[in-house]
């Protein structure tokens, strides 16, 4: 979807002032990949300064399957797509243009689009084969939560199947809660989740108590944590509510929430074809970036999920933020360098 029509916040009509609308080839200042919370602060920074800016948005948030957000000053309880919706409209107010779908490739190039100035640029491919020359990329492509492979588990995530009680704790508190553990590292979550309930049962699932260490065993009975051992085979859902935790063995756990810890995937293929140097953590491999989110590719800046699967929405925006403020500053300097050159 792209603004075609109305006015900016400045008095200039949308799609002006060289928006990369005008078709293949085509060339702006900033390409953002990416219309989350981080993709959209960029952008919303990139066109106060009056940069022109193009977000690619393939409609995949993260928190999509959650009916609110929380913790975000101001916005708490919001949910996600009013969120995207208002921060869409403040973008189109200053002539930035959202395109919906996909990039497929990126490739860098000698010159960047509209310049003398010897600056190197992209060449950013769409799905549907459009190409859209940029000076600089931001890159906001965020992560997929892979769940854990429990019948039930998928269709109930977001509502009273969660993972983070930062997030839902405090909607579900005094409430029975489960969680389910994909590693050994689940204990941490399980200790986490007691700060907003105190009946919390900790299902060891494929899970050995023998991976656990001595020291999560004690401060999980310190805490009032019991411990289940067994193979988790699905919830039992009773109308359209959880009301408890099946084992293999048929035995049935009354829960009314169940925590569970997805494997974060990282969306780094762009990264990955621009040569950007990646670092593994417990949590997937993200890009190595400097505290304004550069990348060590030249001209190509990461935000939000796409840097750690940690950032909540307000770390995004934050990140966003950030990323795009070095990108004005970078290409300022750029310009005026070549201005000044010989």
């Amino acid at each position: 979807m792209t603004e075609k029509s109305g006015r900016t916040r400045d008095g200039r009509a949308h799609g002006t002032a060289g928006a990369p609308g005008a078709g293949t080839g085509a060339g702006c200042d900033v390409v953002v990949v990416g219309g989350g919370a981080a993709g959209l602060s960029a952008a919303l920074v990139l066109g106060r300064a009056r940069l022109r800016t193009l977000v690619v948005d393939a409609g995949e948030p993260r928190n999509a399957p959650s009916s609110h957000l929380q913790g975000y000053l101001s916005r708490d309880g919001m949910s996600p797509a009013a969120f995207l919706a208002a921060g869409r409209e403040e973008i189109a107010g200053y002539g930035v243009e959202l395109l919906a779908g996909r990039v497929t490739d990126v490739t860098r190039d000698g010159t960047a689009a509209g310049t003398g100035t010897g600056d190197t640029g992209f060449t950013v491919l769409l799905d549907g084969g459009r190409t859209v020359r940029a000076r600089r990329l931001i890159v906001a492509t965020g992560l997929e939560d892979e769940l854990p492979a429990v019948p039930g588990v998928a269709e109930r995530f977001g509502r009273d199947v969660l993972h983070c009680p930062f997030c839902h704790g405090w909607e579900v508190r005094d409430q029975p809660f489960g969680v389910l553990a994909s590693s050994a590292m689940s204990a941490h979550q399980a200790l986490m989740v007691s700060r907003w309930s105190k009946d919390v049962t900790f299902f060891l699932h494929t899970v050995a108590e023998e991976e656990l260490s001595g020291q999560d065993l004690r401060r999980l009975a310190a805490a009032g944590v019991g411990v289940v051992s067994g193979e988790v085979a699905g919830l039992v859902v009773e109308d359209d509510r959880l009301t408890g935790v099946r084992l293999a063995d048929g035995s049935v756990h009354a829960r009314s929430v169940l925590y569970v810890g997805p494997r974060p995937v990282p969306r780094t293929g762009l990264l990955e074809r621009l040569g950007a140097e990646l670092s593994e953590t417990p949590f997937g491999a993200y890009p190595v970036v400097d505290p304004t989110g550069l990348t060590s590719v030249p001209g190509v800046w990461a935000a939000g999920n796409a840097v750690g699967f940690a950032e909540q929405v307000v770390h995004a925006a934050s990140g966003g933020y950030r990323a795009a403020a070095a990108v004005v500053g970078d290409l300022l300097m750029t310009d005026l360098d070549a201005a000044t050159a010989g």
